[in-house]
């Protein structure tokens, strides 16, 4: 089964563990990458203290953080729709602001903003995406089954990503009609179901409209980047002796016996954001903040906490200019200041 709520196992918000060191390796695997192996930079984590709590009056199950060009935040939770705040932090909204039946959000797993303030929902238990204006009110919705990512494309176009399609990626044209899917789950497991299940994943965009896949469950945390039309150009696994544990406990789950039992996946790989000016990539995961610049090259790892120092599980991630801003399932949103990146070597 796939839960509601992502299963951290082993660290959960709150743990008061401040000071603990180690270092992340990565390496970029795939048939066409940029980079067939990286070096991690050799450092320690750093640690990574939020400056304030923001939007206080937002409870648990934050899915995801956006922000619109009107500067507005909107915050979304699995099941109390969308909170709108302004630049100053005010409350300036609710999403949906009418009330329309078809406009409620069930269970919200994502959202993504268009360039007219337009807003979709990937609403998992309602099987669509709905799209409201820039005021909240709802306009229409395109039907999938449990959708669990959004993110929108040049040209009108909508990319979703869905529990229950055959590809990775299923895109819709401006008119509301799929134009075409890509992106092949890995084979994990001999279970149709099941394997499908597993490479459940998120989407988040760069400013180019390329995609990032992240896959949530697979074994080795893993990202694909793939261009608007399926073209996938980078792959980042995260394969070395650091991963190795939780990657094996996660294979001796995926060829467990059904008949003893639920299968119960726990999630491998957290929130996935992107700097739009940039193009850094920032991989949320087990309290730590992971940086890679556009081409793959290792930035940092960060440790995250709150102000009292208590450990933070990233749950949605925003990346500005000079903030992040860090959802925990329990501990609420925080913005942590933006560190420089690390230098690295050339690959090795």
């Amino acid at each position: 089964m796939i839960p509601d709520r992502a299963n951290q196992k082993g660290l959960s918000d709150g743990t008061a563990c401040r000071g603990a060191t180690h270092r992340l390796k990565a390496c970029a695997t795939g048939a066409v990458v940029l980079a067939a192996a990286l070096s991690a930079s050799g450092g320690e984590d750093r640690d990574l203290v939020a400056r304030a709590r923001l939007f206080p009056s937002v409870g648990a199950g934050v899915t995801a953080i956006r922000n619109d060009s009107a500067g507005r935040y909107l915050v979304l939770t699995e099941r109390a729709g969308i909170e709108i705040f302004n630049v100053k932090g005010e409350h300036a909204g609710h999403v949906p602001a009418d009330a329309i039946p078809a406009g409620t959000i069930v269970y919200g797993d994502d959202l993504d903003v268009g360039p007219d303030g337009r807003i979709y929902v990937a609403d998992r238990a309602a099987n669509a995406i709905k799209i409201y204006s820039a005021g909240g009110n709802f306009e229409r919705k395109l039907e999938i089954g449990a959708p669990t990512s959004v993110a929108l494309l040049p040209g009108g176009e909508v990319a979703v990503a869905s529990l229950r399609a055959p590809k990775l990626v299923t895109v819709f044209g401006a008119e509301g009609r799929v134009v075409r899917e890509f992106g092949e789950p890995e084979e994990l497991t001999g279970r149709e179901e099941l394997n499908r299940y597993a490479n459940a994943g998120r989407l988040t965009r760069d400013s180019g409209g390329r995609l990032y896949y992240s896959f949530t469950y697979l074994p080795e945390p893993t990202v694909r980047r793939y261009d608007r039309f399926g073209y996938s150009d980078f792959q980042l696994v995260l394969n070395t002796e650091e991963f190795l544990p939780a990657a094996l406990a996660a294979r001796r789950i995926l060829a467990g016996d059904e008949s003893k039992g639920k299968i119960e996946l726990h999630a491998i790989l957290g929130p996935v954001a992107v700097d739009p000016s940039s193009g850094e990539f920032w991989l949320g995961m087990r309290g730590r903040l992971l940086r890679y610049s556009a081409d793959g090259q290792d930035r940092g790892s960060y440790l995250i906490f709150t102000p009292e120092e208590k450990r933070l599980v990233a749950r949605a991630v925003l990346v500005e200019a000079r903030r992040i801003l860090v959802a925990s399932n329990e501990l609420g949103i925080y913005e942590l200041p933006r560190p420089e990146a690390e230098k690295v070597g050339p690959p090795q």
